[in-house]
């Protein structure tokens, strides 16, 4: 008898790995896409060859300049038609179609601020030829759509997606401009501690820009205009109502979810030096956004070419172009400059008011009705909730406003040839904000943050204000006095989010502490500055330098930590800082007893301002026993107290263990049986305010982080095609797909991939013909 259930388990148990077995080549076959070979599909104008590297990356070949765009839209579909659906329905606010309830304060959200009438406005304002390349992808989306295969996601979800349209593209633009400005969370954070703690508060959680720290422009490089920034002093004038307030918070938790909050560590970090730094004698560019980890990652490398356009770089999908990259002859790269773009006005009662209604769809449930409003200050975001007295609250914010240009840009920078042509291209450009750093092959180099910023008068934009004639906004800063250079002195342009102009510059971008701490800024500063001959690989090792700017700043102070009491781990501990070099490396454990270090001190200045400290406000605490020390415990008791609670959490272990990039699907990350196959972890170096940034999130016992670089490019202007650049995950966003994960080890290494149009540089490629249905 036990022979025969052997026997029979042992049936059962083959028959289910057989059945896993033929779904999963079921799965395969209805799901990774046809990548060699040829394919006829409808809306192209004459044949275009697709050829992929080694690693997945197209390189596309086309007659005119709209076939060759169309093919980009169609790779999109066949690597990422999931990203494509679920970023539309993110900006539509139509998630609860598919996800059901569980999504519907997501989609209340986009929905009350409205990124898809933006969206629809912003494609009426494109010039005939921007919309020309626009309805090409949006072809060739919809004929990678029509072949037939689908994303896992729609299988198990059991729908296809709808054909993709011109405002489709357009509004994942507006989405990327909100996920770069967090100013009205800041402005939310601020009225609440101004309200509770008073004005000097704002300073202590965000101290001001140190007047020490490296600036992008210096003070020769400022426009002459005999204007002088206004100084507005900060008050706490304007009244919240609660009933907003409540509102306000209600849509902070669904951006949370979207995973679009506001991230100290998000920005980026990019630098341009000439010839006079390198040893070809021709300038060098290098770029490495600092965005939030997902899966599939946000960027599509991928190489176009037609005609009048031939450029390579990272895409998105659902936008038609090369977002940052280079073409021929210039290359360009970008950092997210954060000027105050977004404010917050109180509506008197009886404020004019457009009023409209919509319905979300609710996979499983009833329909919601929601009705909208809008004003002359911009979009209703306190819902139809009245304040007291009949109050509302406004949003105003170029980027929901009508004629936004910025995709015209983008596409005019993938065809610029030199300073000029990619100066005008920058004119067309409205947000969000970006620092762009610019070389050429003739050995230029320059920079421009290019962007509406508004014009404000007598006030910072730090709070809420009242919706009225004192304070409604003066127009915009003029192009021409927007900060920029072009062949500077120096030879060097270095941007990590730090303050773009010094003291003397004649328009207020932001309140003195919004700018991310000058870390970051001030090693790539130093690390280039004065220095001659260098290479890519000096360029690579900077940009994954691991070395704690913060651990520099705090070491005297930590290190001074009494030892009096001190249990043996904290003893242990405190020696093992004390022989390290401050680099956040994988196999370092002061690396990890730092970090937890660093978190534990953020903590108790959270609890004791109402909001997190930044990394320099603890600093500065430390060193003259300012209120945070002072708020919770003498500075000495406050050392050994998170000190002793640093080492127990660090546990000896090294840091790698504990420090892990964590790229979650945005559907399916928390969904325990599905998690494992569509999210990605894995050990990396970096830190806090490192030029490799890797913020532990400090969460679930751990110090993993989800917000890193999440693209890197060099680019040698001497020879283009000895460039590199690399992503986080993969090409594909299928996780069946050899292409999934093939770049995340390199990336976490610190690794590249050839960044070339030549052929010879692609390895082992496959090779498909697409060719037109006449």
């Amino acid at each position: 008898m036990l022979k025969t259930l052997l026997r029979a388990g042992l049936g059962l148990l083959l028959a289910a790995m057989l059945a896993s077995l033929l779904a999963l080549l079921y799965v395969r076959s209805q799901t990774l896409p046809q990548l060699t070979g040829a394919l006829n599909v409808s809306g192209l104008g004459e044949g275009v060859t697709v050829t992929r590297d080694q690693s997945g990356i197209p390189h596309i070949r086309a007659a005119s300049d709209t076939d060759a765009v169309y093919a980009l839209g169609l790779v999109h579909a066949q690597d990422r038609a999931w990203q494509l659906d679920f970023q539309r329905r993110i900006a539509q606010g139509r998630l609860s179609e598919v996800l059901g309830p569980a999504a519907l304060e997501q989609d209340r959200f986009l929905r009350t601020w409205g990124f898809q009438r933006a969206a629809t406005s912003a494609l009426q304002a494109l010039d005939p030829e921007s919309r020309r390349l626009i309805s090409a992808y949006t072809a060739g989306v919809n004929a990678g759509f029509a072949l037939g295969k689908t994303a896992p996601e729609f299988l198990i979800l059991g729908y296809r997606p709808e054909p993709w349209t011109d405002v489709d593209s357009v509004a994942w633009s507006k989405l990327m401009a909100f996920d770069l400005g967090g100013n009205w969370e800041q402005e939310l954070e601020n009225w609440k501690l101004c309200r509770s703690e008073g004005p000097a508060a704002l300073s202590r959680l965000n101290p001001p820009y140190p007047a020490s720290g490296p600036t992008i422009l210096s003070r020769d490089e400022l426009p002459v205009t005999g204007k002088d920034a206004s100084s507005a002093g900060t008050a706490c004038a304007a009244d919240l109502p609660a009933a907003h307030l409540q509102e306000l918070q209600r849509q902070l938790a669904a951006v949370r979810k979207l995973g679009m909050e506001f991230e100290a560590s998000r920005g980026s970090n990019d630098w341009v030096i000439s010839g006079a730094h390198t040893a070809s004698g021709k300038p060098m560019l290098a770029d490495d956004p600092h965005l939030k980890l997902q899966s599939p990652m946000l960027w599509y490398l991928a190489e176009i070419q037609g005609p009048s356009l031939h450029s390579i770089g990272a895409t998105i999908p659902g936008l038609p172009a090369v977002v940052i990259g280079r073409n021929e002859r210039i290359a360009w790269g970008v950092t997210n400059h954060n000027p105050d773009v977004q404010d917050f006005f109180v509506l008197p009662a009886g404020a004019a008011l457009r009023t409209h209604e919509e319905i979300i769809q609710v996979k499983g449930a009833e329909d919601v009705h929601l009705t909208l409003e809008d004003s002359d200050f911009g979009p209703v975001v306190s819902s139809v909730v009245d304040g007291p007295k009949g109050s509302k609250l406004a949003l105003s914010w170029p980027t929901l406003m009508d004629g936004d240009t910025t995709l015209k840009a983008y596409l005019g920078v993938n065809r610029a040839q030199n300073w000029n042509e990619f100066l005008t291209a920058m004119q067309a450009y409205v947000g969000p904000s970006q620092n762009f750093v610019y070389a050429d092959v003739d050995g230029n180099v320059g920079y421009i943050a290019p962007g509406r910023v508004p014009v404000r008068r007598g006030w910072d934009g730090s709070l809420p204000v009242p919706a009225d004639s004192e304070h409604r906004w003066q127009g915009w800063v003029p192009f021409g006095e927007l900060p920029q250079t072009f062949n500077p002195a120096d030879g060097l342009v270095v941007t990590a989010n730090n303050r773009s102009v010094p003291p003397g510059y004649p328009w207020l971008m932001t309140n003195d502490r919004a700018w991310a701490d000058p870390y970051r800024s001030a090693r790539i500063t130093e690390r280039l500055q004065g220095t001659h001959g260098l290479t890519l690989d000096d360029l690579a090792e900077l940009q994954n330098d691991p070395l704690s700017g913060p651990w520099r700043e705090m070491k005297a102070a930590l290190l001074a930590t009494p030892r009096a009491g001190l249990s043996a781990p904290a003893t242990a501990a405190l020696d093992g800082l004390k022989a390290w070099d401050g680099r956040l490396s994988t196999d370092s454990q002061a690396a990890t007893v730092f970090e937890w270090w660093l978190a534990e001190l953020k903590a108790q200045g959270k609890a004791a301002l109402g909001s997190d400290p930044s990394t320099r406000a603890v600093a500065q605490a430390l060193k003259a026993e300012r209120p945070l020390c002072a708020q919770v415990a003498p500075c000495p008791d406050l050392l050994a107290q998170t000190l002793e609670t640093a080492a127990q959490k660090a546990a000896q272990r090294p840091y790698g263990q504990v420090h892990r990039a964590y790229s979650a699907h945005g559907a399916f990350g928390e969904i325990r049986a599905l998690a494992p196959l569509f999210n990605a972890r894995i050990a990396a170096p970096g830190g806090s305010d490192t030029v490799n940034v890797a913020r532990p999130n400090r969460q679930d016992g751990t110090l993993d982080f989800t917000h890193a670089a999440s693209y890197r490019q060099l680019i040698d202007l001497s020879d283009p095609d000895a460039s590199r650049f690399t992503g986080t995950l993969g090409q594909s966003g299928n996780p069946l797909s050899p292409y999934a994960r093939s770049q995340l080890r390199g990336w976490a290494s610190g690794d590249y991939l050839p960044m070339s149009t030549r052929p010879a540089d692609w390895g082992k490629t496959q090779v498909l013909q697409l060719k037109p249905v006449r």
